[in-house]
């Protein structure tokens, strides 16, 4: 009865001391989450906000949130929220060269020009609310100590209401700087 014990109490001894060596043997680059900020953005009178989740190593699902602040340098865009699936291709955790496909909701204003041969007219209508399907690519590096660094472009298409104003892509850039975390 004493053997069984105290071969219960090593075992039990082995299996604590190993949980604890993989807990503290994380790598930092295998945190789930990201939030991240456009640092390009404020130069254009908005401000672009991101959480991402990490799937796996090679693929992730976001959100980012844009808002322009300043519609004098900005005239075009109000905001939208975009939705995205990432696929990297880099050898470390969720980082490297990456595709993603995107969709948006958007507003854009509703500003349209006519050309016609006897002269040219502008309209200003209200703004125009619409869906966004498209693609980008971008590269993400991210340090031991979870900062993470991405560059990134993207192009979309309006799909249901372009012809309501001259504004029919969205195009998504940025240069981010952000944090994973658990």
């Amino acid at each position: 009865m004493k053997k069984n014990f105290l071969l219960a109490m090593i075992l039990f001894a082995f299996y604590s001391a190993n949980a604890q060596n993989t807990k503290t043997n994380e790598d930092p680059s295998e945190r789930k989450n990201e939030i991240k900020l456009n640092l390009i953005s404020p130069l254009t009178g908005a401000l672009e906000v991101g959480y991402e989740r990490l799937l796996n190593k090679n693929s992730s699902l976001g959100i980012s949130a844009f808002i322009v602040y300043d519609h004098t340098k900005n005239e075009d865009m109000n905001y939208y929220i975009s939705p995205y699936y990432r696929y990297y291709f880099g050898k470390k955790y969720a980082s490297g060269f990456f595709v993603e496909g995107f969709g948006a909701f958007t507003s854009i204003d509703g500003k349209k020009i006519y050309d016609t041969p006897a002269k040219l007219t502008f309209t200003e209508n209200k703004d125009v609310y619409d869906v966004v399907l498209g693609a980008g690519l971008g590269y993400k590096l991210v340090t031991k100590k979870g900062l993470v660094f991405e560059a990134n472009v993207g192009y979309g298409k309006l799909l249901f209401n372009a012809d309501k104003t001259d504004h029919t892509v969205v195009a998504k850039y940025g240069l981010s700087i952000g944090y994973r975390f658990k």
